[in-house]
């Protein structure tokens, strides 16, 4: 374990502060690259959905607009808050609320 430098403190989130920066510059990176995957992913289910209705069903403005809206945004939000729990966990904002409330039970 990496001790911290003259005058910084000893705050036990310190040795994990100079590795945060580039934690968090790639667990970005990799996010911002899932996130428009999961964009792709959700035309590609819309125009499935389309699809699916218009063999099996008549279309009208009001149904391609509900379903293209509904599958797109749910897509969207479902695989947009799995990215996101995985980007918290990656880029060590897991691992410092962690780090703190043990050193708070341990204070007790």
């Amino acid at each position: 374990m990496r001790t911290a430098p003259e005058g910084l403190g000893t705050s036990p989130l310190r040795p994990y502060l100079s590795d945060m920066g580039t934690d968090r510059q790639t667990a970005m990176a990799e996010f911002k690259r899932i996130i428009a995957i999961i964009g792709v992913i959700a035309v590609l289910m819309v125009i499935g959905a389309l699809t699916y209705l218009s063999r099996y069903s008549t279309l009208d403005a009001n149904t391609v607009i509900a379903t293209s809206l509904g599958v797109f945004f749910s897509t969207l939000l479902g695989c947009g808050l799995f990215a996101a729990a995985f980007f918290s966990d990656k880029s060590g904002h897991d691992q410092n609320v962690t780090d703190a409330s043990k050193s708070e039970r341990e204070r007790r």
